[in-house]
């Protein structure tokens, strides 16, 4: 209880809120099942020898030159061998069924979704609808989310625990990620890898709403706020933190193509500099 009471982690990712996130929570379950119907039983037949070959014990057989036994040999290498065989074929299989690149099945059409890492705040634009959000990500319940993520500075991880697995974001490349959320509410996404000063307010809330008040939410945007070009763009690079969220009504064309592509600056990242690496060498 006290060991519990002291954990640093949440209960978000054994509260799915999405079939991705479910999938997970399923392995993990498995995975614990296979672990304990071997680990208690050691544990009792630990205590049971312990308490059989006491020293009190007469009737214990008690065989001081000992040194071989087959069967003992046979029990204590092939249960290990079996553990790590269920273990290792759940991982396999279930790793190749929930690749973040591969899409979800469903009769929905896909939410296309493009995803900045900053210093130290997170820009979400939606090419289809033509608008952006920095720090807050709206998306349509029983909807899947076909996410393309890059970084405009380090190293990055994104991650919404209750809807499904993190991917890193790397400067220079554009990551593939399916999500769906299944419940309307309220997720909280995050950065998974420390990044800076900012780290720890590098995080962004995922509303999950209806389609139409999804659809609501798009007019309103486009109707107010500003225009997400280049100059703009650039303004977002400076490093900031506890950035509040905000929306822009319109995109530059291209604009994360351009990120991509790094035809755009990079970000501040740490003292020093990034690495000059480009795609195309």
């Amino acid at each position: 209880m006290l060991t519990l009471s002291l954990a640093g982690c949440g209960r978000a990712e054994l509260e799915p809120a999405g079939p991705v996130s479910a999938a997970e929570r399923i392995i993990l379950f498995d995975s614990l099942a296979i672990m304990i119907a071997i680990i208690v039983p050691v544990m009792v037949a630990t205590l049971a020898v312990a308490w059989w070959f006491r020293s009190s014990n007469r009737r214990a057989r008690r065989r001081p030159d000992f040194a071989y036994s087959g069967r003992i040999e046979l029990i204590v290498w092939s249960i290990p061998a079996l553990v790590v065989i269920f273990l290792g074929g759940i991982a396999w299989i279930s790793s190749h069924e929930l690749d973040p690149a591969r899409p979800l099945d469903s009769r929905m059409r896909p939410l296309d979704i493009q995803v900045v890492s900053l210093d130290w705040k997170w820009l979400f634009i939606y090419p289809e609808q033509n608008i952006a959000s920095v720090n807050r990500l709206v998306v349509p319940v029983g909807v899947p989310l076909h996410l393309r993520l890059t970084s405009a500075s380090v190293w990055n991880v994104f991650w919404i625990p209750q809807l499904g697995g993190m991917l890193y974001c790397m400067r220079g490349m554009a990551g593939t990620l399916w999500l769906q959320a299944d419940r309307a509410g309220t997720f909280r996404g995050e950065s998974a890898m420390i990044s800076g000063d900012g780290f720890p307010t590098m995080h962004f809330d995922t509303d999950a709403v209806t389609p139409d008040a999804f659809s609501g939410w798009v007019d309103t945007t486009r109707g107010a706020g500003p225009v997400l070009d280049e100059p703009t763009y650039r303004g977002l690079l400076r490093q900031s933190t506890s950035v509040p969220p905000h929306t822009y009504r319109a995109v530059q064309p291209g604009l994360f193509q351009s990120i991509v592509h790094q035809r755009l600056p990079p970000g501040e990242g740490p003292p020093g500099g990034l690495p000059e690496v480009h795609p195309e060498s």
